[in-house]
């Protein structure tokens, strides 16, 4: 059955966010006296963040100081530090061309995922732009992959695919009953995708298209 939605992630998937989410991941860290080097905080990329501060010890009734703490870097400029992968916009519009409706179903706060978006000018190849709320406890892919089929009239979950890089895109879309397409350029490795039980598996932007276009 042909594929006509296909939803995205955005960090590690569309663009490669390392910098700027490190470099917050690390000042939170430090707000708690915690010294890490950036570059061992990748793992911040993808999931919710109060799931990736609750494996550094950060306790329940701190996690929203941890969150503002991130900010506190990542607004004024580290959303900024991030860059789209090679060739992601000339794959966007093949698909689009093709017919695929593109959506964005993103854990990032909805607020941030739509500047970066814009400031790639990206989203005009997508039919919808759909993320967390500001609040970090809601933030489960699940419930951003729900609405988006339910505002984007998907009726049928077969004529669509998840496209993401973590086990959590993997998770949240067969919440939904929707199979998934792991990328491995980003930031999960191929046995997490598929242990997480992604159907199909992409090692670079051609063989994605030739999945979704199949």
């Amino acid at each position: 059955m042909a594929v006509e939605f296909a939803l995205f992630d955005l960090d590690g998937t569309l663009t490669d966010p390392k910098v700027g989410i490190t470099r917050s991941a690390a000042c939170a860290l430090r707000h708690f006296g915690i010294q890490a080097d950036p570059e061992s905080l990748t793992g911040f990329i993808g999931p919710p963040l109060y799931e990736s501060f609750q494996r550094y010890g950060i306790p329940e009734e701190r996690m929203e100081e941890a969150v503002a703490a991130f900010r506190g870097y990542f607004e004024p400029r580290g959303w900024m530090e991030n860059v789209p992968y090679p060739g992601i916009e000339r794959a966007l519009e093949r698909l689009q061309k093709a017919g695929i409706s593109l959506i964005l179903a993103t854990s990032k706060p909805e607020k941030f995922a739509l500047r970066i978006m814009e400031r790639f000018d990206l989203a005009r190849y997508f039919t919808g732009l759909f993320g967390a709320p500001m609040d970090e406890r809601r933030a489960g892919k699940a419930a951003i992959v729900a609405r988006a089929i339910e505002e984007s009239g998907i009726s049928d979950p077969s004529r669509a695919l998840m496209v993401g890089d973590r086990r959590h895109d993997v998770e949240g879309a067969r919440a939904n009953g929707l199979d998934t397409v792991g990328v491995l350029w980003g930031y999960g490795t191929r046995e997490e995708l598929e242990t997480a039980g992604a159907k199909y598996l992409a090692g670079d932007l051609t063989e994605m298209e030739e999945i979704l276009l199949h």
